[in-house]
């Protein structure tokens, strides 16, 4: 049959609809980019927050159209079914089949039962693949699932369950088959937390081990994300500065700056135990630091805010992400009281964007006059340039590297870049 997916969500969902369809494909079924060509489509969904209940809720009846008009099947997988299966079943009628993130194992089965009308011939699952829905230079390697941290606003443990690390020999096959098969360039670790791999497999963290064994297998970057500020040691900082696989990036969730509002939010470091962290970081060799932080937890008072702000205005973080807090059901700070209006959230984290934008025009300037390596990625056709990313930016979060060549590039190669322009995004041109 043909299958038309569209995965929404973060970059850890991202790999789970990967091995989907890899599942999928090694049953016999193609993919598809129009839905309107499938016969079945497959929509991934998200529920962390409430902006991403919206979007999944949105895309569903979208896509419920296209099956009415079109006589497609439509399957709803991932987040949204783990949570609210039941509430979905009676709003939105629609939807053919609801597959939890438990059943994915057997989502070749299901989508067989559509074509056939039983599922019993069908043999093991085979979700030991992937299909890259990225550009084929990079991939997520998902090293872990679930999550214990507790954090007072997070649904994540009553939606993926407690952390469960993939264990390590699993994980550099999984890596070696990205580089060998795909072609794999850069290869960024995510989790809900990086930090924690290892722990309840091991009895003992084992993120630099894994590190250290996937610098064997000789990638141009490893790149880190969702690192939890408590558990970044000194040796992991060794790894990302002085390896030269290691993209000088590291991505560390802080989330607040104020003592009082981070013990509301169950966070294990303190305001000034994360601002030692940072010190150490910044201390090494030009390591970018990535972070996101919360607007409008409950009970959050101008103060608490107006710290968080002088934080932010000091510019020692690179790159971030804010988001007004979202109340979500399950979690501690569901019941906490006073809630924080909507609006005065919003209003604070697009406050702390400003600044932030401010601060990483600032912060460039130190590229000006360097020669980056840049990896190449696209033409942004109303600037005539091309564009890439240098070891300092993730992708799709961060900014980007603008410049110009006066010969033929291949998209996924790395090319040296003289920066000459900095400001919110770089700007250079190739040198042979």
């Amino acid at each position: 049959m043909k299958i038309g997916m569209v995965s929404l969500g973060c970059d850890k969902n991202r790999v789970d609809s990967e091995k989907v369809l890899f599942s999928l494909t090694s049953h016999g079924h193609t993919i598809v980019q129009d839905a309107k060509e499938a016969d079945i489509i497959l929509i991934n969904t998200c529920s962390f927050i409430e902006s991403a209940k919206k979007e999944s809720i949105d895309t569903i009846l979208e896509y419920s159209e296209i099956k009415r008009d079109f006589n497609k099947k439509l399957v709803v997988l991932g987040c949204m079914p783990e949570r609210y299966e039941s509430e979905l079943k009676e709003a939105i009628p629609e939807v053919d089949r609801f597959v939890r993130i438990k059943d994915y194992k057997d989502i070749a089965k299901i989508i067989s039962g559509f074509e056939n009308g039983t599922a019993e011939n069908i043999k093991a699952p085979c979700l030991s693949g992937r299909v890259l829905t990225t550009p084929p230079h990079y991939a997520y390697l998902k090293i872990a699932d679930g999550c214990n941290n507790n954090c007072a606003y997070c649904a994540i443990p009553f939606i993926r369950g407690s952390y469960k690390s993939q264990d390590l020999d699993s994980l550099l096959s999984e890596a070696r088959a990205l580089k060998e098969e795909n072609g794999v360039k850069e290869l960024i670790l995510v989790a809900q937390d990086t930090t924690r791999y290892g722990s309840d497999i091991y009895g003992s963290y084992k993120l630099t081990e894994l590190l250290k064994r996937l610098l064997d297998l000789d990638f141009y970057k490893i790149r880190l994300m969702y690192c939890y500020p408590e558990l970044v040691s000194k040796e992991l900082l060794s790894i990302v500065e002085k390896e030269s696989g290691m993209a000088k990036y590291l991505d560390i969730p802080l989330q607040h700056i104020s003592n009082s509002v981070l013990k509301r939010m169950n966070r294990r470091s303190s305001g000034n135990e994360v601002r030692e962290l940072i010190g150490e970081i910044k201390a090494r060799k030009n390591i970018a630091l990535r972070s996101g932080f919360i607007t409008g937890f409950p009970q959050e008072t101008e103060s608490e805010f107006e710290e968080l702000k002088e934080f932010i205005e000091s510019g020692s973080i690179d790159y971030a992400g804010f988001f007004a807090y979202s109340r979500e059901e399950g979690t501690t700070a569901f019941s906490m009281k006073p809630q924080i209006s909507k609006r005065t959230a919003t209003a604070r984290a697009t406050a702390l964007s400003k600044i932030q934008s401010t601060n990483i025009v600032k912060n460039h300037q130190k590229y000006a006059g360097e020669i980056q390596s840049v990896i190449y990625e696209g033409i942004d056709y109303s600037k005539k340039l091309f564009f890439g990313r240098n070891q300092f930016n993730a992708p799709e979060i961060d900014t980007k590297v603008f410049f110009k060549a006066n010969f033929p590039l291949e998209i996924g190669e790395v090319y040296p870049v003289k920066i000459d322009k900095a400001d919110f995004n770089l700007y250079g041109e190739v040198i042979r």
